[in-house]
């Protein structure tokens, strides 16, 4: 069993099993360092290159089992992560991701899944049903979302960047394949993680104002106003960065122009997921 280090009353060094850290720490409720995790996340940037140099096992296990500290809906803990080392098999999904080179040249590659298959061979090993439904997809997709923003902060804590891999959903039953998941294991995307051998800029967000409301979702014209501010913030920082698009209205709107990833769906539902 995996166990981790945490500091005792005493000021030593404690090791006890993963599942028994308590995240309580009196040390988390000095203002300061509240400050340092606030900047954190307001300084994160996605990087896309980054140094040749291995991520200690350690600084791995940290960040992993802040991912697991985040909110988990009943405790189902319905998420993975399959670290993947094998040069080969790097190699075999930078095609499947869209060409990404990162996913091979980065330090550590982390496939994030929705996991319930723990949950349907506990209900077999106690001759109990298991019901698949769309709630129970949902919470894995959801639980394995918050366990990897929770490692990405943990990562970007230590001076880590990182950079999320939308395109593993690109060919599933390729990357399937290649991770040799079973029934209940949904890949959902990737995570890079390296120390960065770039330092891009930050990237603007909407106005705070603009995504949280009173009471109430506001109007149309209020939404729209806001989008013509952002627009004019976006329009200089793709300048600036030599990004030929013209605000980000432009860039949504090609986005959602056509359909992605159409097979999705099918695929999901094949490997044990249910929406109804």
């Amino acid at each position: 069993m995996m166990t981790v280090r945490r500091p005792t009353d005493g000021g030593g060094d404690s090791a006890i099993p993963a599942y028994r850290v308590d995240a309580s720490f009196t040390h988390l409720r000095d203002p300061s360092l509240m400050t340092d995790v606030i900047d954190v996340l307001l300084a994160h940037r996605s990087v896309r290159r980054f140094k040749d140099e291995p991520i200690p096992e350690e600084d791995l296990l940290r960040a992993v089992r802040a991912g697991q500290q985040a909110a988990t809906s009943s405790n189902i803990q319905g998420y993975c992560a399959i670290r993947v080392t094998d040069p080969v098999t790097r190699a075999a999904l930078v095609p499947l991701t869209g060409g990404q080179a990162k996913v091979a040249d980065c330090p550590l590659f982390l496939a994030i899944c929705g996991d319930t298959r723990r949950h349907r061979l506990l209900a077999a090993r106690d001759g109990a049903d298991y019901q698949p439904n769309l709630e129970g997809f949902m919470l894995a997709v959801i639980d394995a979302t918050l366990f990897a923003q929770n490692m990405v902060i943990a990562f970007e804590s230590m001076g880590y960047g990182t950079c999320y891999i939308g395109g593993l959903r690109e060919d599933l039953p390729a990357v399937h394949k290649v991770l040799q998941t079973p029934e209940g294991v949904w890949p959902l995307f990737g995570l890079c993680v390296g120390r960065p051998a770039q330092e891009p800029r930050t990237r603007p967000r909407l106005e705070t104002d603009a995504v949280i409301f009173d009471d109430r979702y506001p109007a149309d014209e209020e939404i729209l106003a806001s989008i013509d501010g952002y627009d004019r913030v976006m329009h200089d920082w793709y300048r600036d960065n030599g990004i030929d698009t013209p605000d980000w209205s432009a860039r949504i709107r090609r986005h959602f122009e056509e359909k992605h990833r159409t097979r999705n769906a099918a695929w999901y539902l094949a490997a044990g997921a249910s929406f109804d």
